[in-house]
């Protein structure tokens, strides 16, 4: 059941890794990213509310300005009203008065296009203006009208009072949000220029009927409706406005013109019936002029109290905003600090720890691994102090700590592997000496046999003898080439031909009968060297001479290249593949231990220690035949220090002459 559950883990899907996940840097760089992306998502709300406070309180600017200017106008709309209704009402004195205040009109319209034109108010707001200019500009046809003498005065005030509400209701912009201060202002500000308009609307109004002398038809009632409207937003605005603004409005109807103009209105509500008023109509547009001049005063005066608070808004915006983009560089910068610190503090002592640790395994393990293997029997194998850590976090120090324990460990192992190697050495080279020693006295003896023996039949057996024997001399050689001992003295003066070196090695192996010296020219061998060549060539034979069929021979070939002597033992077994090859012949040039390697390749590191000891190379290759048999060849390539050349230029003399 738990190998199923594994299996079942095993075969799940592995999550995607996050980016940088792969090092220390990039896991504290993920985790310290999320709460700074998450803080900086934060401060970008903030940015993006303060940014919309900053654009409303320009934006409201833009709308304070053209409101201001648009009441600019509809003062000047409002007089053109009066004095027009008084003109038309019979006031014949207000003729010249219209012709100038037309024209102040029209000055007043062109300012104000050219603003509206300029933006800095919302689109929204642009807009409703620009329609509402529509029934201004229809004015023209009313003044022709008024100039042809055709006008009535009930149309033609409507005409005006038509066009001085739809710009006095273009006009009402919203205040930023959230603030309610500003949006009293603005509400003030609004009820103010319905109010100034109920007064100048009264104003032109009864300038028409006290240039008449009398009420006319529903003149009356429209009368006492601009009344109860002025009383409505004068209440709305004392709602609104700050103690201020509504000081300012007291002392604007408390002047001796607004009194006198409160007399007038008081005249004109006896004049109910229809009955004759007698009230000079320039008296009442000069007292009422100076109180809409007076209300126009206050709001302006509201209106540069409305530009100082979105001034101050846009302020403390610009200042919220650069401390919110302050702030998120802040968090960005610390993010980034501590990253780096972190990574830093982390991967500084890891480094050191990799750092020691690929020391100890490239130089500390094998320099102390030599020093035991070269320590003599009885020296005290102690292993070195390694380097410290310095101190750093507590799992850094446990890790640390783990390390040198490993190095310990691992040098332990190493001193009881070396003195498990030296031993083995050590009996394997007293087992190989004293074999050589008793095969020596055996070989001694068996000669000793061969003399006195006249008998052919026990005279081959004893021949038999003294092979075997050899080849038992042969394998306790190999146990001390193992051992890395030398071989026992056996040198000979001068020089030994090649073919002589390769019927000794011949001698020593078991099937000597399939060994076919095919083709040896003609070589001296130094005496020094023909001991030792002659074991290596006799592993290299009976090694072919296992791996082979009985029924095919194993070769051996040598040739002069240079000052080299190269030798051949070629086999037709079952041959070896490429990777096998290369195995043995990584084994043969001593790139493998043989402590790794089965026993059946101890041969291997026979020939290939002899051959370092030589200064030979040997080397395995598939053997080339005509007839695509299978199989390896032995090459061996003598050095020329091993090769007496003189013997061999005066041999090939001799032989050159000879024929």
């Amino acid at each position: 059941m738990i190998r199923n559950l594994r299996g079942t883990l095993s075969r799940q899907p592995a999550l995607p890794a996050l980016p940088g996940w792969g090092t220390i840097r990039g896991r504290v760089a993920v985790v310290l990213a999320v709460p700074t992306c998450l803080l900086l998502v934060v401060t970008g709300l903030g940015v993006v509310d303060r940014g919309a406070d900053w654009s409303a309180a320009r934006e409201t600017a833009g709308r304070v300005e053209l409101v201001l200017k648009a009441q600019d106008l509809v003062r000047e709309l409002q007089r053109e009203r009066g004095l027009t209704n008084g003109l038309v009402g019979g006031a014949e004195e207000y003729r010249d008065d219209v012709d100038v205040q037309r024209a102040r009109t029209d000055t007043a319209r062109t300012g104000f296009d050219a603003l509206l034109a300029a933006g800095g108010a919302g689109a929204d707001t642009a807009d409703d203006l620009r329609d509402a200019l529509s029934p201004v500009a229809a004015l023209a046809d009313v003044r022709r009208t008024v100039d042809d003498g055709a006008a009535q005065r009930a149309p033609t005030l409507a005409a005006y009072t038509e066009a001085i509400d739809g710009l006095i209701s273009a006009a009402a912009a919203e205040p930023a949000r959230g603030d309610r201060p500003l949006a009293n202002a603005m509400g003030a500000l609004q009820a103010l220029a319905r109010a100034t308009e109920a007064v100048a609307l009264e104003r032109g109004s009864l300038n028409g009927v006290f240039a008449a002398g009398r009420f006319k038809g529903s003149e009356f009632l429209d009368f006492t409706e601009v009344r109860a409207d002025r009383l409505a937003f004068l209440r709305q605005y004392s709602e609104l406005a700050t103690s201020a603004q509504q000081s300012a409005l007291t002392a604007a109807f408390a002047t001796s013109d607004a009194r006198r103009a409160d007399g007038y209105e008081k005249r004109a509500e006896g004049g109910a019936d229809g009955s004759r008023l007698a009230v000079d109509p320039g008296r009442w547009w000069s007292s009422m002029t100076v109180l809409v001049d007076q209300l126009h005063r206050v709001q302006r005066q509201i209106g540069a109290d409305v530009r100082g608070r979105t001034d101050r808004i846009g302020d403390d915006a610009t200042r919220q905003l650069g401390g919110f983009i302050g702030l998120g560089v802040l968090i960005l910068v610390v993010a980034i600090a501590l990253a780096v610190l972190s990574a830093r503090s982390i991967t500084r002592p890891l480094m050191a720890l990799a750092d020691e640790a690929d020391s100890v395994a490239r130089t500390g393990l094998p320099a102390a691994v030599a020093r035991i293997q070269e320590a003599e029997a009885g020296d005290e194998l102690v292993p070195e102090p390694t380097r410290r850590v310095p101190d750093s976090a507590r799992e850094f120090t446990r890790l640390a700590t783990a390390l040198h324990n490993v190095e310990h460990t691992a040098i332990g192992l190493a001193t009881e592997q070396a003195v498990l190697r030296r031993n083995t050495s050590e009996s394997l080279a007293s087992l190989g000496r004293r074999n050589q020693a008793l095969l020596s006295r055996q070989l001694g003896l068996i000669t000793v046999l061969e003399r006195q023996e006249i008998d052919p039949d026990a005279l081959g057996e004893l021949f038999e003898l003294d092979h075997l024997a050899t080849r038992m001399r042969r394998n306790a050689e190999s146990l001390l080439v193992l051992a890395g001992e030398e071989l026992p003295p056996r040198t000979w003066s001068g020089v030994v031909t090649a073919t002589e070196v390769v019927q000794s090695a011949i001698a020593e192996v078991e099937q000597y009968q399939r060994v076919a010296v095919t083709d040896v020219q003609d070589g001296r061998i130094r005496g020094r060297a023909v001991a030792e060549l002659s074991h290596l060539l006799a592993e290299l034979i009976e090694n072919a001479l296992v791996f082979s069929p009985p029924s095919y021979p194993v070769e051996i070939y040598g040739w002069r290249d240079g000052g080299d002597y190269c030798l051949a033992v070629v086999d037709r077994g079952s041959g070896m593949t490429d990777e096998e090859l290369a195995r043995s012949n990584a084994r043969l040039a001593g790139r493998e231990t043989f402590l790794i390697a089965p026993t059946r390749y101890l041969g291997h590191y026979v020939v290939g220690t002899l051959a370092a000891r030589l200064g030979a190379q040997v080397e395995l290759r598939p053997t080339q035949g005509q007839d695509g048999a299978a199989g390896v060849t032995a090459y061996i390539a003598l050095p020329a220090t091993l090769v007496d050349v003189s013997q061999t230029q005066s041999a090939q003399t001799q032989s050159v002459t000879a024929g």
